[in-house]
């Protein structure tokens, strides 16, 4: 996996993920690629409503989620969490990238959406966006995740 400068708060501390996904081999991928980034990870859920209950104890900087899961789908938790906290910071990370899907997720208040098998790099500058408070500082993904340049 490549090197990367670590994303960092505004405060110069680690970014603090919550990572949602039913399947654990995902989980630990995705957790793999934020160690790389200097990340560390406040919390894991297999469902939604575990998600819900992690986001509340452990309060993440970003919270990466699966669209399907058992129990609760992964936008109506988005939905529930942006509800209770709107500054909550939600990219979605799903096989399924159906375009009512991903738009669905955007309204109900995710950040951005990120197509699986997720590529680190990808991943990266989508999390360096989101985590700005000035999108045009940051520089948008050029290329939507899951697609080539």
């Amino acid at each position: 996996m490549p090197q990367f400068a670590a994303l960092q708060r505004k405060d110069n501390k680690s970014v603090r993920y919550l990572v949602v996904d039913d399947s654990v081999f995902a989980r630990k991928n995705l957790i793999k690629m934020i160690q790389t980034f200097g990340g560390e990870v406040a919390g894991e859920a297999g469902d939604g409503l575990t998600a819900i209950a992690e986001f509340n104890r452990t309060k993440p900087d970003i919270v990466l989620m699966d669209i399907t899961m058992p129990q609760m789908e992964g936008i109506e938790a988005v939905e529930r969490i942006v509800r209770q906290h709107s500054d909550a910071r939600i990219v979605m990370v799903s096989s399924v990238g159906y375009q009512e899907n991903i738009l669905a997720a955007l309204q109900k208040g995710a950040k951005h959406f990120v197509q699986k098998p997720v590529k680190a790099e990808v991943l990266y500058e989508i999390l360096r966006y989101v985590l700005s408070d000035d999108p045009a500082a940051a520089g948008a993904p050029t290329v939507l995740a899951g697609e080539h340049a």
